[in-house]
C-alpha cells in the first residue's frame, strides 16, 4: 500500500485510490443487501407550487435517486388521512390529494421501474384513523356491522387498565383505552385514540387487509410493503399470534407477487424481534442505530461489531435468507447529525460505517446532505434543501424550518460540486458498496488480533473477495499493525498515514484494504 495521508475525503481521491485489480462491476444487489432511500412526501420536493412536496416532484427526481446510488424507494404513507404525516388511514386504496392522483403514482412506478429502482410503500394496518368509514360505522353501536372491526371493551371491565400503561420504546402514550363519547364502551388505541387499533381476530378483517395488499401489488406493481407498527397487530401478551398472522400475511402477499418485499418495523431487543422473521423475511435492525451512535460518542471501537455479529449469528439460527434492514436515521429519530454532536468527521464516519457492514442500509431523505432535526416529529421531517433558498422553487413550504435551513444546512446544489461535501460521500460510499459483492453481500468476521479501544475492525467476505475495514471512532490518532496480505486500498478517508505494516488512523478516520 502506498504512503499516503489524506485530510479530508473527496469522491474523486476515493474512487482513483481503488486498486483491487480491474474497475469493479456496479451491481443491484437489493433487496438482500441493496441500499433503499426513504422518503417523507411531504416534504421533498413540490413540482406544483402549492407549498406541498407530491409525487410528480418524486418522479423528477428520480434521476437524482439514481445518482445517488441508491436501488429502492421507501415512501413514508401516501394514504388518505387528515395528519400531514398520515399514519392515521382514512381510504386504503386511495392516493392522498395533497400527493396526487393515482395516474401520478402509476406514472411514478412507470418511471422508476425503468430506472431500476424499486418502489416500498408503508402500510399501516395496526390502526386505522378515527375518521375512517369502518370506524365511523363501528361507534354507532354494539349491532352495527363493523363494530367488530376493532376491539371494544365495557368500562367496568376494563377499569384498572384505562390509566395504566408501560412506556415502550416506540410509543409514549399512557392510555390505550379511549371513550367515543358514550361513556359506556371503550375502544383499544395502542398509540392514540385517533388510531384505533383493527381487530385482527375477525377474519372479515384479515381479508380487507388481504385486498388493500392485492389493490396495491396488482394495480400499481409496488414491489413491497414496509409494515408498521408489527409488533402490536395482537397485544404483547399474544405474541405467537402475531407471528402466525404474520405468517398468513406472507402467504397472502406471495400468492398475489412471489417476490414481494416485505420489512417489518418491530421495535424490541432481538430475542423479542427474531420469532417475525418467518413472516417478514427482513426487520429494521433498531439495535444497529442506537449501538453506531453510542459507539461513536463513546469512542468504543468493538461496541457495534460485535453487537452486529451476534444478531446475524442469532437471526441465522431462525431464517439464513433474513435481511437485515440496518438504519443509522429514520423519521421517528433525531437526526444523525444531531446525535453525534454536530461533529462533521464523526458523521461522515458514521456514514461510513453503514454502507460497509452486512445488512441492507435505509438511507432517510436529507441525510445526505447532512439535514438537521430534533423532537417533535414534524422537525425531523422538514423540507429537503435542493437549492439555496432565493433559486429553491421547489422546496416545500408546509412548515417553517427551525433546524434545516440554509444557515445551518448547505444546499444540495452547492454540496455536488464540492468533493468533500457530504453528498459525495455519501455517493461515493454507495458506489463502493455496490461494487465490491465482500461489502454488500459478504459475511461478518471477527479478527483474532487485539486492538486499541477506539479502533473498530472487522472482515467481510464474499468467495474469494476478502476486505478489511478500519475505523478509528476516537479523537485521538492511533497506529495499527495491518493483517498480513491486506496491502491494497480500496478506500480511505481522513487523517490515514501508512509505513510498510503498520497504518496510523487520525481522529474518525476510516480505510478498507484488500488482498
Amino acid at each position: 500500500m502506498k504512503n499516503l495521508q489524506l485530510v479530508a475525503i473527496s469522491s474523486l481521491a476515493i474512487l482513483s485510490a481503488c486498486e483491487f485489480g480491474n474497475s469493479p462491476e456496479v451491481k443491484n444487489y437489493w433487496p438482500q443487501a441493496g441500499v433503499t432511500y426513504e422518503i417523507f412526501v411531504q416534504s421533498f420536493y413540490d413540482s406544483n407550487g402549492d407549498g406541498i412536496g407530491d409525487l410528480n416532484g418524486v418522479t423528477q427526481k428520480l434521476d437524482y435517486v439514481n445518482e445517488l446510488g441508491a436501488n429502492a424507494i421507501w415512501f413514508m404513507p401516501l394514504m388518505s388521512s387528515p395528519s400531514y404525516h398520515k399514519y392515521d388511514v382514512t381510504d386504503y386504496k386511495a392516493i392522498h390529494p395533497d400527493y396526487g392522483t393515482m395516474e401520478d403514482f402509476k406514472n411514478l412506478i412507470a418511471e422508476a421501474h425503468k430506472r431500476d429502482i424499486k418502489i416500498v410503500i408503508d402500510l399501516i394496518i395496526n390502526h386505522t384513523s378515527n375518521e375512517h368509514p369502518w370506524f365511523l360505522e363501528a361507534k354507532k353501536g354494539r349491532e352495527n356491522p363493523y363494530r367488530d372491526y376493532y376491539v371494544w371493551a365495557q368500562k367496568d371491565t376494563i377499569a384498572d387498565f384505562l390509566n395504566k400503561k408501560v412506556i415502550t420504546l416506540d410509543s409514549d402514550n399512557i392510555q390505550q383505552w379511549h371513550d367515543p363519547g358514550m361513556g359506556e364502551d371503550f375502544y383499544y388505541g395502542f398509540f392514540y385514540g385517533g388510531m384505533p387499533d383493527l381487530n385482527f381476530d375477525n377474519p372479515k378483517v384479515r381479508q380487507e387487509i388481504y385486498d388493500i395488499g392485492r389493490f396495491w401489488l396488482e394495480e400499481f406493481g409496488v414491489d413491497g410493503f414496509r409494515l408498521d407498527a408489527a409488533k402490536h397487530i395482537f397485544p404483547d401478551d399474544r405474541p405467537l399470534d402475531n407471528h402466525d398472522f404474520w405468517k398468513e400475511f406472507r402467504a397472502e402477499m406471495e400468492s398475489i407477487k412471489s417476490d414481494v418485499y416485505l420489512v417489518g418495523e418491530v421495535y424490541d431487543k432481538k430475542e423479542i424481534v427474531a420469532p417475525y422473521l418467518p413472516g417478514l423475511p427482513a426487520l429494521f435492525n433498531f439495535d444497529f442505530h442506537y449501538t453506531l451512535i453510542k459507539a461513536l460518542n463513546q469512542e468504543d471501537g468493538m461496541l457495534l461489531v460485535t453487537k452486529q455479529k451476534e444478531i446475524i449469528d442469532f437471526y441465522q439460527g431462525i431464517t439464513p435468507t433474513f435481511i437485515d434492514a440496518t438504519i443509522s436515521s429514520n423519521h421517528d429519530q433525531p437526526r444523525l447529525l444531531n446525535e453525534l454532536g454536530s461533529d462533521p468527521q464523526r458523521y461522515k464516519q458514521a456514514s461510513a460505517i453503514l454502507l460497509t457492514m452486512p445488512g441492507a442500509p435505509y438511507i432517510y431523505y436529507g441525510e445526505e446532505i447532512g439535514m438537521l432535526g430534533l423532537k417533535p416529529d414534524e422537525h425531523i421531517r422538514e423540507p429537503f434543501l435542493w437549492d439555496v433558498a432565493e433559486k429553491d422553487s421547489a422546496r416545500t413550504q408546509w412548515i417553517e424550518a427551525k433546524y434545516s435551513t440554509d444557515g445551518t444546512v448547505t444546499p444540495l446544489a452547492l454540496q455536488r460540486d464540492n468533493p468533500d461535501s457530504f453528498f459525495n460521500h455519501y455517493k461515493t460510499l454507495i458506489n463502493l458498496r455496490n461494487s465490491y459483492p465482500a461489502l454488500a453481500i459478504g459475511s461478518l468476521e471477527l479478527l483474532s488480533e487485539t486492538y486499541p479501544k477506539p479502533i473498530m475492525v472487522y472482515l467481510r467476505k464474499s468467495g474469494e473477495q476478502e476486505l478489511v475495514v478500519f475505523h478509528n471512532v476516537g479523537s485521538e490518532a492511533v497506529e495499527i499493525n495491518i493483517p498480513a496480505g491486506f496491502e491494497k486500498e480500496v478506500f480511505s478517508m481522513g487523517e490515514v498515514e501508512s509505513n510498510q505494516n503498520k497504518i496510523t488512523l487520525g481522529k474518525n478516520s476510516s480505510v478498507v484494504l484488500g488482498k
